[in-house]
């Protein structure tokens, strides 16, 4: 059982950034696949990014709508997985939430994932 808790969420305007947070009681951090995913209301939870190691080296994975404006990295050290947002826009309010799986290549299925935390949520006003 790996638990994850995330934090960081908030009310910020158009453009502003934030940094969640996602702090996991995983003993092989290193060895997990982490994500990010969000869910709007009335909408599927939908990928944003994730992070894996490949061949020593993490590897990471965007969603085409947060790409070059979300950033996922991961302190080893910490046991976290971060995810900063810039240039936010109001299409981004979703309740987000961090997710983790046993070793492999990143993917952005749910389904894929069996850890999962309850989510914080991000809303940008226009």
């Amino acid at each position: 059982q790996v638990d994850l808790v995330e934090s960081g969420g908030g009310l910020v305007q158009a453009g502003d950034s934030l940094k969640l947070s996602c702090a996991t009681s995983a003993r092989t951090f290193s060895a997990y696949a982490m994500a990010w995913f969000r869910q709007a209301p009335g909408k599927e939870r939908e990928f944003v990014a994730a992070t894996a190691i490949r061949w020593s080296t993490f590897k990471t994975y965007y969603s085409d709508s947060v790409k070059g404006r979300f950033t996922i990295s991961r302190d080893v050290s910490k046991n976290t997985v971060y995810l900063q947002m810039d240039s936010l826009k109001p299409e981004d309010t979703a309740l987000y939430y961090c997710a983790a799986r046993t070793g492999g290549a990143n993917t952005d299925r749910p389904d894929d994932y069996a850890y999962w935390g309850q989510g914080t949520q991000v809303t940008v006003s226009s």
